[in-house]
């Protein structure tokens, strides 16, 4: 088991060191965030209660796509350059080594969305009690969209057109986490409880872990035959 670990670990940290080499592929998708986020309140004229209404789904739809943006990066390299085979023919199972990148990849994506969208919220004028409440959703979202996406990347792997592929197959997937996402800070702005909400993230998200790298295995399996 700690062998496992280990090696998974040593995956994950391969992965966030290859990530820091090419910072601009993490800074798109952070840079997609924020511009999207900040144009919305300047291009709309509204009122400040519509764009309290408004800036749950539109930072969430933000987050979203700025994942699927990054998706098809996720096994590309190391199906170019044969380091998946290597991965395959590891004696430990893959399904961890599959958790290790997922994880990697939200560690440098999904983690700085969620930093900043507290930063963001404030254009929306989004009540203060809310922020911590967006915070926690897209901290428990983010990892579902990863591993998700995940699933799509491995069944896209290879395929001409695989970018605009997987982003057909992973967003009716992501609709549940946008909704629960959504949702809670919605709850939240309007001073109800978000822990129905968060909840129910909660619960994707454990179900993801559990399933997602095994489906992800699976594809993977079949992209490498």
């Amino acid at each position: 088991m700690s062998h496992v670990l280990g090696q998974a670990y040593g995956i994950f940290r391969r992965d966030l060191k290859l990530a820091m080499r090419r910072k601009a592929d993490v800074l798109t998708s952070l840079a997609f965030f924020v511009v999207v986020s900040s144009l919305y309140p300047l291009t709309v004229n509204a009122e400040r209660d519509m764009l309290r209404q408004l800036a749950p789904g539109v930072i969430w739809v933000a987050a979203l796509l700025a994942t699927v943006l990054s998706l098809n990066r996720l096994f590309e390299q190391d199906y170019a350059d044969g380091t998946l085979e290597h991965l395959l023919l590891s004696p430990a199972p893959l399904a961890a080594l599959v958790l290790g990148k997922v994880m990697a990849y939200w560690l440098v994506t999904g983690v700085p969305l969620t930093l900043v969208a507290p930063l963001l919220a404030v254009q929306f004028d989004l009540p203060a009690a809310a922020l911590p409440v967006l915070a926690a959703s897209l901290l428990i979202g983010t990892p579902v969209l990863s591993l998700i996406g995940a699933i799509g990347a491995s069944l896209t792997l290879g395929l001409r057109g695989a970018g605009v592929l997987v982003t057909l197959l992973v967003l009716p997937l992501f609709v549940p986490v946008l909704i629960f996402g959504t949702g809670a800070v919605s709850a939240a702005s309007a001073g109800s409880s978000a822990s129905a909400n968060l909840s129910l993230l909660g619960a994707l998200l454990a179900v993801g872990v559990f399933f997602a790298p095994w489906a992800t295995t699976a594809a993977l399996r079949i992209a490498l035959e």
